[in-house]
C-alpha cells in the first residue's frame, strides 16, 4: 500500500457509540510472553494494527508460528529455535524490546536489536538492563545489537525501579518467572497492561503476587512448568481516551464501549475539572458537555497518574477551552512536538521545557499536518473535525500503529473523515 494521508472536513460532530479494540500496549507483550510457554497459545481481542503486524513477523523470524482470525492471534512457539531477532523489523518498534525478557527466560541468552518507534523521547533502556542484570544477565553490545548471556544461570533477586517503567517491570517479570528462588521488584510499574501480562503468565504456570501494586513478587517455576494458554487482552484505556476527548471536544455524547472505566479515573476527573459530564458503568463511559471548556493544569505521570498517552488530545481539549492551562510532560521530553502543528491550525501555545501553556482560542482553521507521533496525530485528526474548513494529516502510519480503522470509528460517530493516497 502506497502513502496515505487523512483528509478531515470539520463538522463539529461525533456523537454515537464506539466499541474500543483490545489494548496495543498490552497485546505486544502478550505477544512477547508466548515464547515461554512451548506450544500454541490463543490470544483473544488482539487489534488489528501495524505494530501487532511487525510483532508477528518478529516471532515468525524467531520460529514461532502465528495465524490470525478475525481478533484472535494463535502464536505456536514449539519450533521457537532462535535467540536473535532480526534488526530489520525490531528497529521499527520499540515494544521490540519487550522480547528480551522472555528470550533469555527461554534459551539462557538473546540477541536483540536496539528498538525504534515514535520519536517522543530517548526511552533508554538502561532500567531493564540493571534489573536483569540482578537476575544474573549479562550484557554486551554489539553494532547496535544487544547480547544478553546467563553464565551462571538466572536467580532471584529484589531490585527496585528507579522510575516505574512498564518495560523494565515487564522484561523483568518474564524472566523473572523462570530465575531459581524469590524475586521481589520495588517501585514497579501499576499499569493496566501489567496485571493483564501477569495474568497470562500466571495462566501459563508462573506465580506472581502484587501485580497492579507497587511491589511484585515473584517466584520462579522451571521452564518445563509453564505452557501455552488461552488469554483474552483487556481493552485499549488510551484509544478509550481518545474517543472520550473528542466527545469531550464536540459535546457528545459519545459511549465507549469494552472497557475498564477504572482504567481511566485520572483522565476522568481531568474531564469533569473541564466542564464534561461523564458517566460510567460496568464497561463503558459516556462523556457529553453542554457548556464551555473550562482551563485545567495536567501533570503527566505513571498510572495511576494522568497517562502522556493522552497528554496531547487533551492539550487539543486545553486548547478551546475558556482561559489559561498549563501541561507538564513528565514522561517524555520530546512530545510537545505535537504543539507545533497545533499551532499551524490557530492554537496559541508557549512552551517552557517541559511545561506547555495553553491560552484558549475561540476557533481552530484547517491546515496541513503531520502525525509527529501515534498519539499527536490522532489528536490532529480531533482538531480537523472541529476546525474551520479542511485539514490534511500525514504520516498516518504513526496512526496506524495504535488504532484500529480510527477514520471508520469516527466516520461511525458522525465526522466527515477520509483517507485517501497521497500523490
Amino acid at each position: 500500500m502506497g502513502k496515505e494521508c487523512i483528509v478531515i472536513h470539520g463538522n463539529g460532530t461525533l456523537c454515537g457509540e464506539v466499541k474500543i479494540a483490545g489494548a496495543k500496549n498490552s497485546a505486544l507483550k502478550l505477544m512477547a510472553a508466548s515464547i515461554l510457554g512451548c506450544g500454541e497459545s490463543i490470544i483473544k481481542n488482539v487489534p488489528d494494527i501495524s505494530d501487532i503486524k511487525l510483532m508477528s513477523e518478529v516471532l515468525s523470524r524467531l520460529g514461532a508460528t502465528v495465524r490470525r482470525e478475525d481478533h484472535e492471534l494463535a502464536i505456536d512457539t514449539t519450533d521457537v529455535d532462535s535467540f536473535s531477532t532480526p534488526y530489520e523489523l525490531v528497529s521499527k518498534m520499540r515494544a521490540s524490546i519487550s522480547v528480551l525478557g522472555p528470550l533469555i527466560g527461554r534459551f539462557g541468552q538473546a540477541r536483540v536489536a536496539m528498538p525504534g518507534g515514535c520519536q517522543i523521547g530517548a526511552r533508554k533502556i538502561d532500567m531493564h538492563l540493571v534489573s536483569l542484570q540482578a537476575l544474573g544477565v549479562q550484557f554486551d553490545v554489539d553494532h547496535g545489537t544487544l547480547i544478553a548471556t546467563t553464565p551462571h544461570g538466572l536467580h532471584g533477586a529484589q531490585v527496585m525501579l528507579e522510575f516505574p517503567s512498564v518495560g523494565a517491570t515487564e522484561n523483568m517479570l518474564m524472566a523473572a518467572v523462570v530465575a531459581e528462588g524469590s524475586t521481589l521488584i520495588e517501585n514497579a510499574a501499576r499499569e493496566p497492561e501489567i496485571v493483564d501480562l501477569c495474568d497470562m503468565l500466571c495462566q501459563m504456570g508462573a506465580r506472581i503476587e502484587g501485580a497492579g501494586e507497587s511491589n511484585i513478587e515473584v517466584e520462579g517455576v522451571a521452564l518445563s512448568d509453564l505452557g501455552p494458554c488461552v488469554h483474552t487482552t483487556v481493552g485499549d484505556r488510551i484509544e478509550a481516551g481518545t474517543f472520550l476527548a473528542g466527545g469531550a471536544l464536540t459535546g457528545g455524547p459519545v459511549t465507549v464501549q469494552r472497557i475498564d472505566p477504572s482504567y481511566l479515573r485520572m483522565s476522568v476527573l481531568k474531564m469533569r475539572a473541564m466542564g464534561c459530564d461523564v458517566t460510567t458503568g460496568e464497561d463503558y463511559l459516556t462523556v457529553m458537555r453542554t457548556g464551555p471548556l473550562k482551563p485545567t493544569d495536567i501533570q503527566t505521570l505513571p498510572h495511576p497518574g494522568f497517562p502522556t498517552d493522552l497528554q496531547a488530545q487533551f492539550m487539543l481539549l486545553a486548547t478551546l477551552a475558556d482561559g489559561i492551562s498549563v501541561i507538564t510532560e513528565n514522561v517524555f521530553e520530546n512530545r510537545f512536538m505535537f504543539a507545533s502543528e497545533l499551532m499551524r491550525m490557530g492554537a496559541d501555545i508557549t512552551l517552557e521545557d517541559h511545561h506547555a501553556i495553553i491560552r484558549g482560542v475561540e476557533g481552530l482553521q484547517g491546515a496541513p499536518v503531520s502525525s509527529t507521533d501515534l498519539r499527536a496525530g490522532a489528536a490532529l485528526v480531533l482538531a480537523g473535525i472541529v476546525a474551520e474548513g479542511y485539514t490534511t494529516v500525514y504520516d498516518i502510519k504513526h496512526i496506524d500503529r495504535g488504532y484500529e480503522d480510527y477514520a471508520g470509528k469516527l466516520r461511525s460517530l458522525g465526522a466527515d473523515v477520509v483517507r485517501q493516497a497521497v500523490d
